[in-house]
């Protein structure tokens, strides 16, 4: 089967340090994409210079700017990025990565021969600011398990992302069609955690274990990762209770409101589980401080089960929940 027609979608701010290269690894890809889709968020450094001037050379890939006359933040600037984009399908990019050759072409395939395919991410080379490998992937740093992957490829994704996200935006690509149902990003979710959920609720999504990126870590990254030490991980166990569970409880309350909307689309089972992973985040953020009156409530949400099926970290979680300061 022929291969899908492609729009990259790319999202730049003051990105001018990185942007020549990124743009310049999407537009030699063999074949190249239809169209790369530029919306910038209020650069002040050059950036779309760098851009415009890459563009003018003679690629056989449509290149449109998207400027606005106020930043958007980066779930609004890629809204706008991904709506402007025409392609059958669409590749998600941040501005200061770099693609591996071949990319395209790898997964353009899985969607050509994979009618029911609606989304696909996959695993990246962590590089530094100068590109140099850091000697581990993203997979490696997120700990992405044998089970998660598994459960991926089973057809099981929204069972692993009612935990967590494992499909990093700048390794996505997904089918044009699911912006029919996923539009528009709602707050407060991030729109590469939410174009997930809702791919996964109402069709397939799969993974690609092979790194199809060099994705750079630099200090300034808008979102990035560290490496899984164990001074990380007890550092995140001992820092202060916050509002993460809250803000997970009300992003699968918005989740759940849109699977309502969407009916039949959904799958059997994924609206009760979304309306139950918002109301095991919000016990879990009402909660009392006091690690003393906390514990009782955690023991009994514990014997639940629902550790082992919504935490991110599944039972070890319980420990976070005993032992975290208020």
């Amino acid at each position: 089967m022929a291969a899908p027609s492609t729009s990259v979608a790319l999202c730049t701010f003051d990105g001018a340090r990185f942007v020549e290269e990124q743009v310049r690894s999407i537009l030699t890809q063999d074949p190249p994409p239809q169209e790369l889709v530029v919306s910038d968020d209020g650069s002040r450094d050059g950036t779309l210079d760098i851009v415009r001037r890459v563009a003018q050379e003679p690629w056989p890939t449509i290149v449109t700017v998207l400027e606005g006359d106020r930043p958007l933040g980066v779930t609004r600037n890629f809204q706008r990025a991904v709506s402007a984009a025409d392609g059958e399908v669409v590749a998600l990019s941040d501005q200061d990565d770099v693609w591996h050759p071949g990319r395209l072409a790898t997964l353009g395939a899985r969607f050509a021969a994979e009618p029911d395919l609606v989304l696909l991410h996959t695993d990246a080379d962590l590089v530094d600011a100068d590109g140099a490998p850091l000697g581990r992937t993203l997979f490696e740093s997120l700990e992405v398990s044998p089970q998660e992957l598994e459960a991926e490829r089973q057809g099981r994704a929204f069972d692993a992302f009612l935990r967590r996200n494992l499909a990093t935006g700048a390794t996505v690509v997904f089918r044009r069609s699911l912006l029919d149902i996923a539009l528009p990003f709602p707050e407060p979710w991030v729109h590469d955690e939410w174009l997930a959920a809702i791919a996964a609720a109402t069709g397939r999504v799969d993974v690609e274990t092979r790194a199809t990126i060099d994705y750079r870590q630099h200090g300034g990254n808008q979102i990035g990762v560290g490496a899984p030490t164990l001074r990380r991980k007890v550092g995140r166990v001992l820092e202060p209770r916050a509002d993460r569970n809250r803000l997970l409880a009300r992003r699968f309350a918005v989740l759940a409101d849109r699977l309502a909307v969407l009916g039949d689309l959904v799958r059997p089972g994924y609206l009760d589980a979304a309306r139950a992973k918002a109301a095991f985040e919000a016990a879990r953020a009402a909660m009392p401080g006091n690690r003393l009156a906390r514990a009782l409530p955690v023991l009994r949400l514990a014997r639940t089960g629902q550790y082992q099926r919504f935490a991110s970290r599944g039972t070890a979680d319980v420990l976070r929940d005993l032992v975290q300061p208020a």
